[in-house]
């Protein structure tokens, strides 16, 4: 018997329909029967007769595009051998478009040869089952390069350059700056500008804008092209490309690149590039780079994120922005560099100083990172409000490095900042609105945390929570303009000459131990500070002994009503060579 065909789609919708009519025709259990009793029946709130909206479904979406064409050996790529075994290249091959390679085999390029497609996005794909091996000497070249094999082995002098033969950067981003002021591009971190605005700073201007923040772990954006400074030509840098590499084992003796294009004095450096490397073990000591590009104004560092089970390398990894030759002090933006196995986020300028940001955005809740580094002249801000910092293990500020909560002139917002361990070595936190701080211990070297809790009252109140230790040396400075509450379980040390703790209300809270050592200073009023900022004139019409001086409060809260500016409440041991110092309550002069 023939199969019966398969019913076209308004064929279904208009069984469907009659079905539904014989039904509400036909007698229902308990109702009667005929007309009379299909009346008195209450419409079904679900039918498709009464329910206007109904549609039929939407057809399926179109099958994908078919796959590009693989390589063959020979006839593309000049070699002997195929992709089923062996296909070996021992001359250079310039190639005129994109290239897919698949197959059971191996790809070897022997020592000297070239594959190159020196065409912004254009592709070099290579996805085999063996391994592929490039010999000393060898380059390969393009905007987008993914190896994938079993092994693969880069050695010594060996170049895979995707440097400043990007494509198009994702829509929707504003990588690429506006205006002709030849700023840098932007990608992981911002690109640098040289052209400030009347009644800004230098801070407050930049150039291309980062982006895919989220992608950051697997990344696989280009890089952005920086600005010009003439309407007529383009000398901005092209940005960076995308390199992937994929392997069971990887030997990485040679350079992996993704740098931002070089510009001349007339235009911005672009923005690094993309590159992502996953494998069971590494080896060797190479140089991955996904930096900025040079320029008038110096393109931000691309995106780099390692996933390897097992490293026993030595390689190098840079990320930061590229140098400005028209303001030197203000290089681009670092980018991020992200290593998976343990969980860790590394900003690293290299010592490159800027005024220009690399941002940092939500934070994941699950599973947590375990390190965030910032280091080597890194600037970074989390501009979102109301923000939260969480990190498993240790949040480490070295060597120049700058945190920055909230925006310049906003001090409106509460921040939450939560970890192990803040370290900070030579650097500085910036927090406009409240900070919110939980940790097991503050480890200041000659360093400073500056909160500006504005004149709102909703952060006024700053609070710096380290249950085991808080230590300051080195002239290290904890400076508030609003309320401050310090509080532990263990020891609070300010080591010597310089260590300062201050804010107009001051509270220190259940530490087993305070040690002010000899020139270090905990101040309860401010000193030089503006009027808003110093000890506030409390009671100057009451000539009664407030009754808290009597009977201190047990609660150990900041109360902005009491008296007191500085206030150390249920503390065991106090061991003062330095200065304490508060406000007398009828200091109203």
């Amino acid at each position: 018997m023939a199969p019966h065909p398969r019913l076209a789609p308004q064929a279904r919708l208009l069984s469907l329909v009659l079905a539904v009519a014989l039904g509400l025709g036909s007698a229902a259990p308990g109702l009667g029967h005929g007309p009379e009793a299909s009346d008195r029946a209450e419409p079904d709130p679900y039918s498709i007769l009464t329910w206007h909206d109904y549609s039929p479904p939407s057809p399926p979406p179109p099958p994908p595009p078919p796959a590009a064409p693989a390589a063959t050996c020979a006839e593309d790529l000049h070699g002997k051998g195929d992709f089923s075994t062996t296909c070996e290249l021992s001359e250079e091959v310039q190639l005129d478009g994109d290239v897919y390679i698949t197959g059971n085999g191996s790809l070897v390029l022997n020592s000297g040869t070239a594959l190159t497609c020196e065409k912004p996005g254009c592709v070099i794909s290579a996805n085999l089952s063996g391994e592929v091996r490039l010999g000393r000497g060898v380059r390969v070249v393009a905007g987008w390069v993914s190896l994938a094999a079993a092994n693969i082995t880069i050695a010594d002098t060996v170049i895979v350059n995707t440097s400043g033969l990007a494509g198009d950067p994702p829509d929707r981003t504003s990588g690429v700056p506006t205006g002709t002021h030849g700023d840098g591009g932007g990608h992981g971190g911002r690109g640098a500008s040289c052209y400030v605005k009347d009644g800004q700073s230098q801070e407050d201007s930049w150039g291309g804008d980062a982006y895919a923040w989220s992608d950051l772990e697997h990344p696989f954006s280009y890089g952005s092209k920086g600005g010009s400074t003439s309407v007529e030509k383009d000398y901005g840098g092209v940005g960076g490309g995308i390199l992937w590499l994929f392997a069971d084992d990887l030997l990485m003796n040679g350079t992996v690149l993704a740098d931002g294009g070089d510009s001349s004095d007339k235009g911005g450096g672009g923005s690094g590039g993309s590159i992502y490397i996953k494998a069971e073990t590494m080896h060797g000591a190479g140089k991955i780079s996904a930096s900025g590009g040079n320029g008038l104004a110096g393109g931000g560092g691309g995106r780099v994120s390692i996933n390897v089970f097992s490293r026993h390398d030595d390689t190098q990894i840079f990320v930061h922005g590229g140098m400005s030759s028209g303001c030197p002090d203000n290089a681009g933006a670092a980018g991020t560099l992200y290593d998976a196995v343990p969980k860790s986020l590394d900003v690293n300028n290299n010592n490159m100083s800027t005024q220009t940001d690399t941002l940092l955005l939500d934070f994941p809740n699950q599973p947590l990172w375990t390190n965030v580094n910032i280091r080597n002249h890194a600037k970074v801000v989390v501009p979102l409000l109301w923000s939260r910092v969480q990190v498993q293990g240790q949040l480490s500020l070295k060597s120049g490095a700058v945190l920055t909560f909230g925006l310049t002139g906003y001090p409106y917002s509460e921040f939450e900042l939560m970890a192990e361990e803040l370290l900070m070595s030579d650097s500085t936190i910036k927090v406009f609105g409240a900070l919110r701080m939980s940790v097991k211990m503050l480890l200041m070297w000659n360093s400073r945390m500056l909160i500006n809790g504005g004149g709102d009252s909703v952060v006024a109140t700053s609070l710096l929570d380290a249950s085991n230790l808080i230590v300051l040396k080195e002239s290290s400075v904890i400076h508030s303009t609003a309320n401050l509450g310090v509080r532990g379980q263990g020891l609070l040390n300010l080591s010597g000459d310089g260590d300062i703790i201050e804010a107009p209300r001051l509270i220190l809270s259940l530490f087993y131990s305070i040690r002010v050592g000899p020139g270090s200073i905990l101040r309860g009023p401010l000193v030089n500070g503006s009027n808003g900022d110093v000890s506030p004139k409390l009671n100057c019409e009451d000539e009664s002994c407030p009754v808290e001086i009597i009977h201190p409060p047990e609660d150990c809260n900041l109360n902005s009503s009491l008296s007191f500016t500085l206030q150390v409440c249920r503390v065991e041991d106090i061991d003062v060579w330095g200065l304490i110092q508060g406000t007398d309550y009828r200091d109203c002069v």
